[in-house]
């Protein structure tokens, strides 16, 4: 069956989050009086990072709740006993910092448009919809989706199917009729796919390979993709 509608995802597809979270954190690093704790800012943004993803994969699991894995990412970070009042107290004062820094990835709203009269569009996120929500009002694309579906408030996330068969019940859609798009191969185009959705991965920053996957290194160039339809040819055609 042919493609009818694209399910997508956002921080580092058509949010440049890499680029907000390292200002963000940067100039929170400097406002907190940090950054003198570590040898360069790259050694903190690193480690900062680094605990992103642990208490991520935590979150994920089902092993703490949305607000705790912001807490536990301040308490590793910071190497304090924090109370959840002051560990929350700090995550917002970064949060401050990285919202100024938000902005779209410059050929999101390009391919948005040339997409907009073939197929109908939504959001599946591994984040929670209170974030997601707020951070596409802000971006100005909130309207070009139909559905918003996250994973704090479904109790499971990507690559988990039930997360991607939960956003196309949204839709209406079938699984076969719908394709994701992503930066992340295994959580996003693999689990995708797994799911029975046409899965592509969007490789924004060139690490290359999997053969087994669609590929894509831009958003210019996902509606000739799609268009060309007849399930996107053979995989890497586009990388």
């Amino acid at each position: 069956m042919a493609i009818r509608a694209v399910l997508w995802d956002i921080d580092d597809t058509i949010f440049d989050y890499r680029g907000a979270d390292r200002a963000g954190m940067l100039r929170h690093l400097q406002a907190e009086g940090l950054a003198g704790g570590y040898d360069s800012a790259d050694q903190a943004l690193g480690h900062w990072q680094r605990i992103t993803a642990l208490h991520w994969a935590r979150f994920s699991a089902g092993e703490t709740d949305w607000p705790g894995q912001r807490r536990d990412r301040v308490r590793t970070f910071t190497g304090r006993a924090l109370s959840d009042a002051e560990a929350d107290s700090w995550f917002d004062r970064y949060l401050v910092h990285y919202e100024a820094a938000w902005a779209l990835f410059p050929d999101a709203v390009p391919a948005l448009d040339l997409l907009a009269g073939e197929y109908r569009h939504a959001v599946l996120s591994n984040s929670s919809l209170t974030v997601q929500e707020h951070k596409l009002r802000v971006l100005g694309v909130r309207d070009r989706f139909e559905a918003v579906v996250c994973a704090a408030e479904l109790g499971v996330s990507k690559p988990e199917a039930a997360a991607f068969h939960t956003a196309c019940e949204a839709l209406g859609l079938p699984p076969e009729d719908v394709a994701y798009i992503g930066d992340e191969p295994d959580i996003d185009a693999r689990g995708a796919i797994e799911a029975g959705l046409a899965g592509i991965w969007l490789d924004r920053f060139g690490a290359g390979g999997r053969p087994d996957l669609i590929r894509i290194t831009g958003l210019d160039q996902l509606p000739a993709l799609l268009l060309g339809d007849t399930r996107f040819g053979a995989p890497s055609t586009f990388g």
